[in-house]
């Protein structure tokens, strides 16, 4: 199948397709004698995998240790039950950064109930008053 049929079962894009084969997570198809793509069903089931890995907020890293765990069919899953309790708690990390980010927006919020001039916004100067705190290390997509 081409390219665009694959990204169709899939659910994505051609770009989709061909990002995650330019990082490694899905093998480069066998091209036709016209220099086509040509994907086959184990394509398919690996891009769904990694899309779904994606829905589950995994970042690539974490995709290609999957991956490489599930290329050792007669090895136990230890592994992927270790590192599924590590994204968990990656999860909750950002869960609770998030929280203290909605708190930060509430309480700005509640600094201005009315329309004011700019120079009176309650959240134009509670913004501009905030202590910048230190970027916490993010777990993100592109580890």
């Amino acid at each position: 199948m081409r390219i665009s049929q694959l990204a169709q079962l899939a659910h994505c894009t051609v770009e989709t397709v061909r990002y995650y084969e330019k990082e490694g997570l899905l093998a480069a198809p066998l091209r036709t004698a016209a220099n086509y793509r040509s994907y086959g069903d184990d394509h398919v089931e690996r891009l769904r995998f990694i899309r779904n890995c994606r829905g589950l907020d995994m970042t690539h890293g974490e995709i290609r240790q999957l991956l490489s765990l599930m290329d050792q069919p007669d090895a136990g899953c230890g592994a992927v039950n270790q590192l599924l309790d590590e994204h968990v708690c990656h999860v909750e990390v950002r869960i609770a950064q998030l929280t203290r980010l909605k708190q930060q927006l509430t309480q700005l919020r509640q600094r201005c109930q009315q329309e004011q001039r700019m120079d009176a916004c309650g959240i134009l100067q509670g913004i501009v008053s905030m202590e910048t705190e230190p970027t916490p290390e993010k777990h993100t997509h592109l580890g």
